[in-house]
């Protein structure tokens, strides 16, 4: 009971961190691997319980009266950008079902310090990246690719990620973006569930209790998010997403 009560609260706060700023992975992932899954399964039950809130956001944003269209960015249509990522999203899940316990807690924490300094600085980066290199259709395909890649595998701030590598390609602006992000996170996310669904991976009481306190909290997270100043928002989610980062280097190499 304490366990689950304990994966509950963690659900909660992820799925609060994804409604308003993204990194609901630095804690939902942590938290089951505190609970005894191991770090594959841990990774795999964290994606199933938080894939609910994304296609929850992808819904709001393609359907009902006010919802937004679907477009590509730097001359690449969405379709492209979709079907790289699909197939992304299941070479990186294939990836993370073939990587034995060991390389995958070693490799974690390298993992969480990336995503980590994509969620502090991606927009930043982006935008002087962009003053000094463009990116052409093949090329931006390839990345779209390695970002599904890396989707399926991990996931952590890859829409970040995702919408860093995108104002390379265009200065549109960043609302414009997020439709078109969300979708094609849902997508890798969808291909990886079934991927962990089929192989067994997935620790389903866990998951499940995270699942609950993720789609809670995202819907109170919503609606706190519009009240709270972004500045604050991201300084709460960087200060837990350095944290738990420093947590997974000393558990490997403490």
């Amino acid at each position: 009971m304490i366990t689950a009560l304990f994966l509950l609260m963690a659900g909660f706060m992820a799925g609060a961190m994804n409604a308003v700023a993204g990194g609901g992975s630095f804690v939902s992932f942590p938290a089951l691997v505190a609970a005894g899954v191991p770090a594959v399964a841990a990774n795999a039950s964290s994606t199933v319980a938080l894939v609910p809130g994304t296609l929850a956001s992808a819904w709001a944003y393609t359907t009902g009266p006010h919802r937004v269209g679907l477009t590509g960015f730097g001359g690449l249509a969405f379709r492209d950008l979709l079907g790289a990522s699909v197939a992304g999203g299941l070479a990186g899940a294939v990836l993370l079902l073939s990587t034995p316990g060991a390389t995958f807690d070693a490799v974690i924490p390298w993992l969480l310090l990336a995503a980590t300094i994509v969620f502090a600085f991606g927009r930043r980066i982006g935008v002087a990246l962009r003053r000094r290199l463009r990116l052409g259709r093949r090329t931006a395909l390839a990345v779209q690719f390695v970002l599904g890649v890396y989707g399926g595998y991990f996931g952590g701030a890859v829409g970040l990620m995702m919408m860093a590598a995108w104002m390379l390609l265009d200065a549109a602006d960043l609302k414009a973006m997020n439709p078109a992000r969300t979708l094609l996170t849902s997508a890798m996310n969808i291909v990886a569930v079934l991927c962990f669904v089929l192989a067994g991976k997935v620790w389903w009481p866990q998951a499940l209790c995270v699942l609950v306190g993720a789609a809670t909290g995202g819907y109170v997270g919503a609606r706190i998010g519009q009240r709270l100043p972004p500045v604050m928002v991201r300084a709460v989610v960087t200060l837990v997403t350095v944290g738990m980062t420093v947590v997974f280097f000393v558990r490997a190499y403490g």
